[in-house]
């Protein structure tokens, strides 16, 4: 790094393609993967991971237009699909920067289609199907087959692909997950039998892709799994998968506090022996769950150090009283490894009461995130 930063996010490239290429083991040679990058790349950083797997999947998913354009606008040229809701006033931003739509009504294909006409454009769709998580999507029923055949007349829109989502698959129990991969499937073969064929399918999710290899269809959807996180602890972790992200800090202050003095906000930590205690300015305003006060801890010297009281929006206090020579600007980890210590996202969002998607999601635009490739830096994202 070439300036000094209070709190930054190492994200390893070479990690995410690692891990793609491991999915990629369980997959057909012919299945495509579709790299989710919503959320800025769950956190990660949306553009950086696109452009360093762009040659190893098919195309992209996002929940947003304003995230698939942006992509568009940094050079992003494969396929993007929005995987939720476009917005009417949206479709001629749509149809111009060639964005994928996912379609669940006869009214909004019919609209995009008439705007691909009039721009003399063609446009793309995927069909969506609700086979159980009860949210956007096509209910497999006669209606939608007679909806699904009104989309397939319009002129100027393309139905590219169909596809569903699982609700249970990172369940150690997939009766669920495979009873809607059979209503899938049973509702394509009756579109079919109607003349409607679609040149992609996909349903498998991160978990999908792990632990229900008869889902993978021509596409799969990677999410989680390719930032080096597994879907839940019941998945099949025998799929080795290498974590992308570390979150480091450096220590700003090590003062010592006498017993009875108080630590933080609301008095909640008294100390009840001599301490040194160092500040750590990192908080909940960075994404860094305020849940985890007098409950979570992170790595200085390679060792723990609990952190005490309430965090604060942009500092933390922790306990280094066993921890010699700590001092300003030591390195600290609150993600990754500390010589033979390692702190895992999934072991922090637990102590926190959440998990790992929304861990990862929830680090804040203040953390800078900086590119590695083959052990050296090649690029920082600082958003201010």
């Amino acid at each position: 790094m070439d300036k000094y930063y209070r709190v930054f996010a190492n994200i390893d490239l070479d990690a995410i393609r690692d891990n793609i290429l491991n999915l990629k083991s369980r997959l057909k040679p012919e299945t495509g993967i579709i790299g989710v990058v919503k959320a800025d790349g769950y956190g990660h950083g949306a553009i950086e991971v696109a452009r360093a797997i762009e040659d190893l999947v098919y195309g992209f998913a996002v929940a947003t237009l304003d995230e698939a354009v942006n992509f568009r606008k940094n050079g992003i040229t494969k396929p993007i699909i929005i995987l939720g809701y476009v917005f009417k006033d949206e479709y001629v931003r749509l149809v111009e920067y060639e964005i994928t739509a996912t379609i669940f009504s006869y009214e909004n294909a019919k609209l995009i289609s008439d705007i691909a006409a009039s721009l003399d454009r063609i446009a793309k769709c995927h069909i969506k199907i609700d086979t159980g998580m009860r949210r956007i999507g096509f209910t497999p029923n006669d209606a939608s087959i007679e909806e699904i055949k009104k989309i397939n007349g319009l002129s100027n829109l393309t139905m590219e692909g169909i596809f569903t989502h699982f609700a249970t698959a990172d369940d150690s129990d997939k009766t669920f997950a495979k009873q809607q991969f059979k209503t899938f499937m049973d509702f394509i073969d009756r579109l079919e039998a109607q003349g409607i064929r679609f040149k992609f399918r996909h349903c498998a999710n991160s978990a999908a892709i792990i632990d229900m290899p008869e889902t993978s269809l021509e596409l799969v959807r990677g999410g989680i799994a390719i930032y080096g996180m597994y879907p839940s602890d019941d998945v099949d972790h025998e799929l080795k998968l290498r974590p992308a992200l570390e979150l480091k800090s450096n220590v700003v202050m090590v003062k010592d506090v006498m017993p009875g003095e108080s630590i933080s906000y609301g008095r909640t930590y008294i100390a009840d022996k001599p301490m040194k205690v160092a500040t750590i300015p990192v908080g909940y305003g960075d994404g860094y769950p305020r849940s985890l006060s007098s409950k979570g801890y992170v790595l200085i010297k390679g060792e723990k150090a609990p952190i005490l009281g309430r965090i604060c929006m942009d500092q933390m206090m922790v306990d280094v009283t066993h921890i010699i020579g700590v001092e300003e600007e030591t390195p600290v980890t609150l993600i990754g490894r500390d010589k033979d210590a390692y702190i895992s996202v999934e072991e922090i969002a637990g102590l926190s009461g959440t998990f790992n998607y929304e861990f990862v999601c929830d680090l804040g635009k203040r953390i800078p995130r900086c590119y590695y490739r083959h052990g050296r830096i090649i690029g920082t994202r600082d958003y201010f």
